[in-house]
């Protein structure tokens, strides 16, 4: 039925490209192209015997948008799927209109070089217009819809789990169990636990970065900005049990602020272990999270990259993570004329994950939407020229697969509601 380009062969792309060959009715045929082909040739030669799939291999460096484009040229597919980083989307997203194909991805653009002079002018002046400071917002990407819209392209923003399927889950409450909403608190929660004293569940560069900027939220038709970590809550999940959780800034609220009319207030919570926090604050206070480069023995290094190599690989944690995730949106508003409340959510076990498809649960909840994603577009039901976030299309065909494709969803009426 149709042919896949997927860039990027990490933890998260190595899930969506195992539940791709699940569907081979839809994924036809698919390329995995990396900056390390021999990578993507070991998962090609471990799934090849499992699937319908044809599956190829390239190397691309995605930095480069002229070599995307090559590939592109040669491949000929009918959607590419970044799965690669958030500091290439916009290389790809130029490659996909040079060459007339749907893109996709799973996270917002953010510059791997916060120094760049440039850019940091740009950034410069939307903190001081939108209100917040985190590297990654919508706005470069957002920047594109009218390239997509005037090509007939469709672009799908940040098919992940949050954001993604929080942002399916809202749509959904919004058409089916609210008339208005008035706010919402996503709350992600790992209760994973992979043994190592301090290790990051995806990209730790992106981690790091993401938990050690200031917090914001969206109350009242503005951002309130925080100092990082600074509100904390408990919350006794479903499954996984009490945990500790901090307000952070996340990138699905700038668009759900846009697009859910009358929510009053948007909040992101992520648990966080203690050993977790005192192990990051030790790094942060020596510099080890810094992005501006130093020089060492006649190097230039980049702090938070070398972390990086140091740290464990998150692909690598798979067989030793034990423990669930929850994740969901927790909604107060109105039905019917009456006040009502209700909790939309997932729970998801590291080793059933890992006994699947050789990963743990953070990479899975965000590889398999990113497949469901791809799945919507080919198959026809998401499709308008422009750029898109999850809540735009309608959420029901998302929802379904959902629940058939390994993240089963439920809804909690009257949940406890966070202060």
């Amino acid at each position: 039925m149709s042919k896949v380009l997927i860039i990027g062969c990490g933890g998260v792309a190595s899930v969506a490209i195992h539940k791709c060959c699940q569907v081979p009715e839809v994924f036809t045929e698919i390329c995995i192209a990396s900056r390390t082909k021999s990578k993507c040739d070991k998962l090609a030669a471990e799934l090849a015997p499992k699937t319908a799939t044809k599956i190829t291999t390239a190397q691309v460096d995605a930095d480069k948008t002229e070599e995307v484009i090559a590939l592109i040229k040669a491949y000929q597919p009918d959607l590419v799927m970044n799965i690669a980083l958030p500091y290439q989307d916009l290389t790809i997203m130029d490659a996909c209109l040079a060459c007339g194909v749907n893109y996709m991805d799973t996270a917002n653009y953010e510059p791997e070089n916060t120094d760049d002079p440039e850019w940091r002018a740009i950034y410069e002046k939307r903190c001081k217009e939108a209100g917040f400071s985190a590297y990654f917002d919508y706005s470069w990407q957002w920047a594109y819809a009218k390239k997509f819209e005037e090509a007939g392209l469709t672009a799908l923003l940040g098919s992940g789990f949050d954001p993604g399927v929080t942002q399916a889950y809202c749509a959904y409450a919004k058409k089916h169990e609210f008339d208005t909403i008035d706010t919402i608190d996503i709350l992600d929660c790992n209760g994973g636990d992979h043994g190592y004293a301090f290790a990051t569940n995806f990209n730790p560069e992106i981690n790091l970065r993401e938990v050690s900027a200031p917090g914001s939220y969206w109350e009242n038709g503005h951002w309130v900005e925080i100092p990082a970590m600074s509100i904390k809550r408990e919350y006794n999940f479903d499954q996984v049990g009490e945990k500790d959780m901090y307000l952070l800034h996340h990138e699905e609220i700038e668009s759900l602020a846009k697009n859910i009319p009358g929510v009053q207030r948007i909040r992101f919570f992520m648990t966080f272990g203690q050993s977790y926090l005192t192990h990051m604050k030790c790094l942060e206070n020596v510099g080890m999270l810094s992005t501006e480069p130093v020089e060492f023995e006649g190097h230039q290094i980049v702090p938070i990259q070398f972390l990086k190599a140091l740290l464990p690989d998150p692909a690598t944690l798979g067989p030793r993570t034990v423990g669930k995730t929850n994740i969901g949106c927790i909604f107060t508003g109105v039905k019917d004329g009456k006040e009502k409340t209700a909790y939309i959510y997932n729970v998801c076990d590291h080793q059933e994950c890992y006994r699947e498809v050789g990963s743990q649960a953070i990479s899975y909840t965000t590889g398999v939407p990113a497949m469901i994603g791809a799945m919507m577009m080919l198959t026809g039901k998401w499709t308008k020229p422009g750029v898109y976030t999850v809540e735009e299309f309608d959420p029901d065909p998302y929802m379904d697969a959902l629940n058939t494709c390994g993240l089963p969803w439920q809804v909690q009426d009257d949940p406890a509601l966070v202060d």
